[in-house]
């Protein structure tokens, strides 16, 4: 299994129906992504981040299923100029030397086949964690 995080700061200014929007999308994805095993969603205390979500994928072939569906690219499009601090990460309890590495090369694959996207995640005053390295590459 994998598990992939992501943490987010939202910007100041923005509206509560702009916040409201972006957290439905979020929970789209762990109800409406057949590859989305499970899922966990919510605000996060004691942190620099607001917002943290974890989604449980079987393999990199559900990994790339969630990172190309459509409600995943609807949630980044909508959320990414929101977000003023983003990191990713992934966990898996099953041990692969390249998981690391496949993964990013999903993410980068994920970033190439749409630049929209790609300049929505430069505009991000601070981006860490796995699709941030995929990004950079």
């Amino acid at each position: 299994m994998i598990y992939h995080g992501i943490r987010m700061k939202l910007r100041e200014g923005i509206t509560s129906q702009q916040i409201d929007e972006a957290l439905d999308c979020l929970k789209d994805q762990g109800r409406a992504i057949p590859a989305v095993k499970s899922f966990i969603f919510g605000r996060e205390y004691n942190s620099d981040f607001d917002w943290s979500a974890v989604f449980t994928l079987e393999d990199l072939d559900a990994y790339w299923e969630y990172l190309i569906h459509p409600v995943h690219v609807t949630s980044e499009r909508i959320g990414f100029p929101l977000i003023e601090k983003f990191e990713s990460f992934d966990i898996s309890d099953t041990p692969h030397p390249e998981l690391g590495a496949k993964i990013a090369e999903l993410q980068k694959r994920h970033y190439e086949a749409d630049p929209g996207l790609a300049e929505l995640l430069s505009g991000l005053d601070s981006h860490t964690g796995s699709s941030a390295l995929a990004h950079k590459s």
